[in-house]
């Protein structure tokens, strides 16, 4: 039976070669290490500009104002189409590509979207309302008005805009092959978007009202006429974990009216102390429709 009889401090072969080797790896370590291109150090800190914690804006008078710091979340409901599907109140987040992102310490335009099933405000996660039409900071946002909704990821020096256009044969979503939405640099009419009223019956009567904070509302494309929506059934793998897909489309029902995945909610900070965003808050019972039915059915016993 053959057995090594040669123990470690033998020298065989091109062992002085092995050696020089050796050191030159470790040298190159040494030096990426001191340049901070190492990946570990590339995913630290993408991770540290992307979940830096963010302060969204508090809104005095209840409505939206342009300039304000929100988040864009879908509020949790039950996926008729497919027996799996992500639960929870989904937020819009930026998905840069993992090996991109490792590669450059620059953001690489155009971005892509997720939605992920957070409520803290980080870096990756909260838009600023910007007038479309040159509109002075703080003043309210309306229905049918045009807005841009563009992202600093946790550093001040760039921004992104959310933007979509047609698709195509070489540019569509990754999972649904729906219209694509993305983040991008510069700035043009695919980065305008408006908010319409929720029920179809009243949304011509509340064209021009202020748009209140913490609302349910519609967001179309300008360019397209397309609806932002989240497929709550299609995942997505990322370097933060399993989250879902995000496109432009409008999903109607039998009665032509938009399902709730083109639901959204501006969501604005929260005075209280301890409690980050408005989704925190106890709702009141007489909104808390889980409560309306407990008591209803106690009521009937």
């Amino acid at each position: 039976m053959a057995r090594n009889l040669y123990g470690p401090r033998v020298r065989m072969g091109n062992w002085n070669e092995d050696v020089y080797l050796e050191e030159e790896l470790l040298k190159d370590f040494l030096e990426k290490r001191d340049k901070g291109q190492l990946l570990i150090q590339r995913n630290r800190r993408l991770k540290e500009n992307l979940l830096r914690p963010m302060q969204l804006s508090i809104s005095e008078d209840g409505y939206i104002h342009s300039g304000d710091k929100v988040m864009l979340v879908n509020l949790d409901h039950p996926e008729t189409e497919a027996d799996l599907f992500l639960r929870g109140d989904l937020s819009l987040c930026l998905t840069p590509d993992e090996i991109r992102a490792y590669l450059t310490d620059e953001f690489e335009v155009p971005c892509g979207l997720s939605a992920a099933p957070t409520k803290i405000p980080v870096g990756r996660n909260t838009f600023i309302i910007l007038g479309a039409d040159g509109e002075a900071l703080g003043q309210v946002l309306r229905y049918g008005q045009s807005f841009r909704l563009g992202m600093t990821q946790g550093a001040e020096d760039k921004m992104l805009y959310l933007s979509s256009d047609h698709r195509t044969l070489l540019r569509s979503s990754k999972r649904s092959w729906l219209q694509e939405v993305y983040l991008t640099d510069e700035v043009s009419y695919l980065n305008c978007w408006q908010a319409a009223f929720l029920d179809p019956q009243l949304r011509l009567e509340y064209e021009g009202f202020p748009i209140p904070a913490n609302a349910r509302v519609l967001i179309s494309h300008c360019h397209t006429g397309r609806g932002l929506a989240v497929h709550r059934h299609l995942f997505l793998r990322t370097c933060f974990g399993k989250e879902a897909e995000v496109a432009a489309h409008t999903h109607l029902d039998s009665h032509r009216v938009e399902r709730p995945r083109n639901h959204w909610v501006l969501v604005t900070g929260s005075p209280r102390k301890g409690s980050p965003t408005m989704l925190d808050l106890p709702k009141p019972p007489a909104e808390d429709t889980c409560a309306l039915e407990q008591a209803a059915h106690l009521g009937a016993q």
